[in-house]
Formats: structure tokens, sequence, C-alpha cells
């Protein structure tokens, strides 16, 4: 930073001025200098600002000036050459310009105090009319970003573990948070133009009661309006009792003026609370570097007031309260109660449909990786497979819409949909895999590939895994150990089922993933084979176990299984309900993963995001063998409306690599998970690929005791930190994750925070604090 003594050199002779040259506070530098004629601020920036940026900020106060305002601006005094700024002797080898203010009168907004209603209105009022003014700029140069940018508030989440109380770092997530699921979705809709971009309480002058001043126009940039509307909220609201009282004086005075979109109001509460989530993370990234500054820390204690008194409303209700005086509901609250529901769910629908969570949730609309509960509350879904590209994604909506508005039909006529699916989907499988029955289910689709098994080999018998799940149906009930041998469950009830063990590396049989591991699993299949003693019609297995515990065969367990079933004439059925279409990242399909090629491949869940369809890919030869003269008839299966899903569903994984980001993404999140269990002795286990995941709890990483209550509890209480997750495998003890494949990078880095500080909280160790 230049010198004293430079910079009145640099006044003498850029500006033929001499006075006193004294440091203002404050974090910027910033010098009063008072001549005989007048007082000035002379501004030292650096690289940051580039002199052209000088010369637009210069533009943009001399045309605010001009637009009767009826507020002083930090007007520029021109050097002796005319010029906006002066360069300043190079000092460090990092250039630095210098900028001549002519001094604005009045006291700082935060020299107050408090506000009063009247005052509180005129800002509204200048902020609107602002807003009108810099609206009519060209913008061109104001499209740039900055450490402030409230739009970028996200950049800052990797810092929030800088804070060390946790109470503290839950509001710094919940905040973030929302302005991710709630704010980022929205703001290309959201009107945009050029703003102050910190009309803070430092930049607000006042004087008799009255607003007469704003400075520092050296952060603005093109953004929503409305970014302007919670910057200065942010700030205002930290000298009163009741914030959104206070804040929705301002809200109504700016509404009176430039009239709001609900669609802004609905984002105006999230991001006050990321410009207040801005201000606390940047000050603890400064207390690392100098915890004594002078001005770094001003207005700390204020933010995280503010922040603890916000920050844990439900956002629905505070965006209402904030737009009272609009006339605007911009967040509707509406439908039944959760007790009303409950009971009139008690009344209409079957107790055997359970509810996840000890606090249910009534979810009013989903987006992304995002569901939205009827109070606002954001929640990212890391346990909803079905929603594979996300929930509502618009093209696969759509193409369901355009479709539904055409045709919909079945397959006993001729459309293109039909056909262009099935290429399209049989692309993603080895070439052998040519023949399609196009369903409505994943149950349906399981029933389907056990009619191929039996009418292509003419046996009846069927190895299933332990602890697989298949479908809800009477038969698919009887191959699925997960249900006959759990609650309600009564044992194995056909004669043709035959039990394989789980290939389990963490507490089965056999342990570890290694090729001997999995070959041992395998020649468990070939044992199983030989005390029965005659031939089968095939085996059925999750190529990933999902209800058994996320759990991952070691390396070979299919070869050798495959190995054994075809020696005993049966086909091998590989279920990929709910690990198929790129979501172990390596490969499009999991049974890839493995090396091995099956007979029939059943395919479920993601394949139509939500939209219910399913199918079987099956071989020619398998195929020809059903074809015996009865007709296969689904009157839904195949449709034109759901061909047309499934191909958008098919494009968007392409077009957006959504595979490629599984696999990036997976390894992020379990080397996370993996650092964790380090210091953790709750967790025994992380095993996954790509966006699989499975965390298993233990009381003992010596006994293996499955730890279900805490996992229970573990669940619960990330459901209230804003993420969804479930329990499963045969002792109710793996965290299953399984999230929509547009997750980001930030949410699994928040993923991996919040569990290590809820578990943290739950035992006392492996503290996250730095």
């Amino acid at each position: 930073m230049p010198t004293l003594e430079s910079l009145t050199s640099l006044l003498l002779r850029d500006y033929c001025l001499e006075g006193e040259l004294t440091r203002l506070p404050g974090e910027n530098a910033n010098y009063l200098l008072s001549t005989s004629d007048g007082r000035y601020v002379l501004k030292v920036t650096g690289d940051e600002f580039s002199g052209e940026f000088l010369e637009f900020e210069e533009q943009v106060v001399r045309e605010v000036g001009a637009s009767n305002l009826g507020l002083a601006l930090p007007t520029i005094a021109r050097t002796t050459r005319g010029a906006v700024f002066a360069e300043c002797p190079p000092e460090g080898g990092e250039a630095r310009r210098a900028r001549l203010l002519e001094f604005v009168d009045g006291g700082s907004w935060l020299e107050l105090g408090s506000s009063t209603p009247g005052l509180r209105r005129e800002l509204g009022s200048m902020l609107a009319r602002l807003g009108v003014a810099l609206s009519s700029l060209d913008a061109s140069r104001g499209e740039r970003t900055h450490r402030w940018d409230l739009i970028g508030a996200g950049e800052h989440r990797s810092r929030i573990e800088l804070v060390p109380d946790a109470g503290r770092r839950a509001l710094l997530e919940r905040a973030y948070h929302q302005h991710s699921a709630l704010v980022m979705p929205r703001v290309e809709s959201l009107p945009r133009q050029l703003i102050h971009g910190d009309v803070n309480h430092e930049n607000l002058l006042v004087s008799g009661g009255h607003l007469v001043g704003l400075l520092d126009f050296g952060d603005c940039l093109v953004n929503p309006r409305v970014c302007e509307l919670a910057i200065a909220l942010a700030y205002v609201l930290m000298d009163g009792d009741s914030p959104l009282a206070d804040g929705a004086e301002v809200v109504s005075a700016y509404h009176s003026v430039a009239p709001l979109f609900p669609e802004e109001l609905a984002v105006l509460y999230p991001l006050i609370c990321a410009r207040l989530a801005v201000s606390v993370t940047i000050s603890a990234a400064r207390r690392a570097i100098d915890p004594d500054h002078p001005s770094w820390f001003d207005t700390e204690d204020a933010a995280w007031a503010l922040l603890e008194c916000l920050g844990g409303l439900d956002p629905a209700d505070a965006s209402n309260r904030l737009a009272e005086g609009t006339g605007l509901v911009p967040c509707p609250i509406e439908g039944a109660s959760i007790k009303e529901l409950l009971d009139r769910r008690g009344q209409r629908i079957s107790q055997a449909l359970s509810i996840s969570y000890e606090e249910p949730l009534k979810v009013i609309r989903g987006e992304g990786q995002y569901l939205i509960d009827h109070r606002g509350r954001p929640f990212l879904d890391l346990v909803n497979n079905v929603c594979h590209v996300g929930h509502c994604h618009p093209r696969v909506v759509a193409a369901g819409q355009e479709q539904l508005a055409l045709l919909n039909t079945n397959t006993r006529y001729l459309y293109d949909g039909l056909t262009d699916y099935g290429d399209q989907l049989c692309a993603t499988l080895p070439d052998d895999l040519e023949v399609c029955f196009l369903v409505n289910s994943g149950s349906e689709a399981n029933e389907l590939a056990l009619r191929l098994a039996r009418a292509h080999t003419g046996n009846q018998d069927l190895l299933v895994v332990d602890g697989a799940y298949h479908g809800h149906t009477s038969g698919l009930i009887a191959i699925s150990p997960y249900k006959f041998m759990g609650k309600g469950g009564t044992g194995v009830s056909e004669p043709w089922v035959h039990v394989v063990p789980i290939a389990d590396g963490y507490r089965g049989l056999h342990r570890g993933q290694g090729l001997e591991t999995g070959q041992a699993y395998g020649d468990e299949v070939g044992r199983v084979l030989q005390a029965l003693g005659r031939p089968i019609a095939g085996f059925i297995a999750e190529s990933l176990l999902g209800c058994g515990g996320q759990v991952i065969p070691p390396e070979g367990y299919f070869a050798r299984a495959y190995e054994h079933v075809r020696a005993a004439g049966g086909v091998c059925i590989a279920d990929e309900v709910q690990v198929g279409f790129g979501r172990i990242g390596s490969h499009f399909w999991a049974f890839e993963s493995q090396g091995v090629v099956p007979d029939i491949v059943v395919m479920g869940k993601p394949i139509g995001n939500g939209h219910p369809m399913a199918a079987v890919v099956t071989t020619r030869s398998i195929a020809d063998s059903f074809a015996n003269g009865m007709e296969y008839f689904a009157t839904f299966g195949g449709n034109p409306v759901s061909c047309r899903i499934g191909m958008a569903v098919l494009d968007v994984i392409e077009d957006e690599r959504l595979q490629m980001r599984a696999l990036k993404l997976g390894k992020r999140m379990k080397a996370g998970l993996e650092e964790l269990m380090k210091t953790h002795e709750l967790i025994g286990e992380v095993r996954g690929l790509g966006l699989f995941v499975g965390v298993e709890f233990v009381r003992s990483k010596r006994s293996l005791e499955p730890a279900q209550e805490e996992a229970t509890e573990f669940v619960n209480r990330m459901q209230a930190r804003g993420m969804l997750l479930s329990t499963d495998g045969p002792f109710g003890n793996v965290i299953k994750v399984k999230p929509p494949m547009v997750l980001s990078e930030a949410d699994v880095d928040m993923f991996v925070r919040v569990f290590g500080d809820v578990l943290t909280d739950m035992t006392g160790q492996g503290s996250t604090s730095s």
C-alpha cells in the first residue's frame, strides 16, 4: 500500500492540492484530505478495479446524480489532466490507482443506533428510484462479479468450517442451502439490471432524520434488481427488534414506486440471509488473517444477531411477512395441515403404507435435487433415485406435456416413438440385448423377466440373493428375502425359491472386496445349485443390492455366479431398477462394472424420471421362446407419452453428462465420508459406486454390532438440517445415499460437513470445527 508521503506527492502532482491526509476507518484504503478549500476523500484501489471500470463507475455516479435522486453522491474531482484517476507510483509490484472524491456531509446510518418508520420508508422509496435511474444506463460494463456478488454467495460455502461454533455453522449451512435451493433456480427469471451492490449502513448517510447521501458505487454490477433491496435490508435491519415488520415498511415503500413481482418477493428473505451469511463468513476468513484488525469486525456481532433472529424462520412465512404492505402473497400457504392430512390418511389410506421421518413432510413441489415443503423449507433430496435427472426436469416435463396433448394410445397401433425409444435404449446395452418389452413398473418388469426365463428354459426353480427386493406382487414377494424374511414375512413360501448368500464383503460369510472373495461368493451359488440337483429357470440379482444395505458385490462375483447358473441351464437376470442409467458413474449399467453380460435386464424407477414406466430387455432367442402364440400386451406399456419421456431422460443424461458427474461426485462424497470414518467410531464402512453410496453404522468396529437406533436418529437429525436420507439393510443400520444425478459439488460438500456435525452432536466424537 502506498505510503502517506507518496500519496501526498501524488496529490500535489496530479491535483495541485496540499493538506492534511489521514487514513479513514474501514476495510478499504480510503483517506480524508483536509485542505484550506475543503475536504475530499482519496480512494486507493488495486488490480481488482481496472481503469476502464473506474471510468464506468464515475459515469454511473454522474448519470445517477442527474436523475434528481435527492441525495448527495461522491462526485469525482478530476486530475489536472482531466482524468478520472491517477496512477500511483508502483510499490511491491502491484499497480494502484487513486481517485479523489468530493466529501459528502452526513452521518452514517450505522451511527444512528435505531431507525424510524419514516426513515425506513425513505429508504425503500430511494432504493426504488435508484433502481429506476440505474435501469436506464448501458450496463454492459457492469456484467461482472466480485466476492460480495449476492448471486455468487455460494462461493463462500467452503469456508463454513472456519466458524468454530457448531450452532452458528448450522445457521450458515441453512442460509447457503436456501440460497442454492430457493434463489438460484429463479435467477434467470428475475428482472436484471445494474445495481449499486453495496447499499449498507455505512454507505447510507443521514442528517436531521432524513437520508442525505449515498456513497461508494465501487461494487456496482448487473444483478437481479431485488438483490439491491436484500442487501440494504441485511444491514439496516440490524438495528431493530422487529426485523420483518421493519423490513416490510422498506419493501412497501419500494413497491409503491417500482412494483415488485411475486417472484422477487419470494426470494427476498433467502437473499437477506445469504448476504448476512457472506458477511460473517468473510469475517471468519479475515480473523484467520488478522484477528486484531481495527475495522474488519465492526458489524460482525450485529450480523450474527440478525442471522440468528431470521435464520430459523420458515421461508414462506418470512417472505409473506416482508411482503405484507404490497398486497401480494409470494408464498401462498394452502391446503390441509400435517395433522389434518395424517388424520385423513388414517381414514382413507392403508396403514401398510409407511411415512418417512418422525416429523412427516408435506411436500408441495420439487426442482432439481430439491424438495420444498409447505413451509417453504428446501430439502436436499439424497435418497430419491426415481427422479434421476432431477425433480421436474423441464425437458422431461415438456416432452410428456407435448406428447400428451398430441396422442396417447397403445402398442397395437404403429407410431414412431415406440421403435425410436427401443433403438435408443438398446444402444446403451451390449449388442446381444436387443429386444425390448415396455411396461409400467419395476414390479411388472420383474414379473415379466420370470416369465421369460421360464418360457425359455422350461424350468421353474429360481435362485435369489438373501436381502434382495424385486417388487410388491405376490410372485415377487416370494422371491424377495428382504420381504419374506422381514417384518410380517413368513419365510420361503415356494418350493422353487432358493436363497444364496448376499455377497457382502463387510459382514458376510467371506470378507473383503477382492477377486478371491468375489469368486468365493460366486461358488456359494454353485453349492446351492449342487444341493438342488436339477436344472433351474434362472438367477435374479440386483447388480448392486439396495434394500440389502447398499452392498457392492466383490470383484469377480457375478462372473463366477453366472458360470454356475448357465451350467445349470438357467438364465441370468440383472435387476437394474435402482442402479441403472449411469448412476455408478464408471458404466451406464451396474452389471458392466463386473465385466458380465446378463441374459435379461430389468429397468424401472429412473427410466421415466418419476413417470410410471419400466422395461425388460433381453436376447433375441429368449424373446423368440416367449412368442409362443400367447399374446403379451400391457395396456399402458410403451405408450407414446412414456416413450417420449423415456427418450427425454436418455437425452438429458447424455447432454448434461450426468454419468460423468456421478463418477466425479461419487468419488468426492466417498472421500469425504471416509475421512469422517477416521474420527467417528459409529461409521463402520463407507461403500458405493458413483452416486450409489452406503454408510454402515456399528456400535463396535470389532464386533460389527449394528447401530440401528443410532442410524434412525441420525436420519431424522439430518432431515431437521434439510437433508433427506433413509436407512436400510437387514439390520436397518445402513444410511442410503442415492440422490438425483444433478447434485452439485457444493451439495456434496455440505452433506459431508453436516454429516460430521450431526455425528459429533450425537456422539461427541470427531469435532469438525477449525
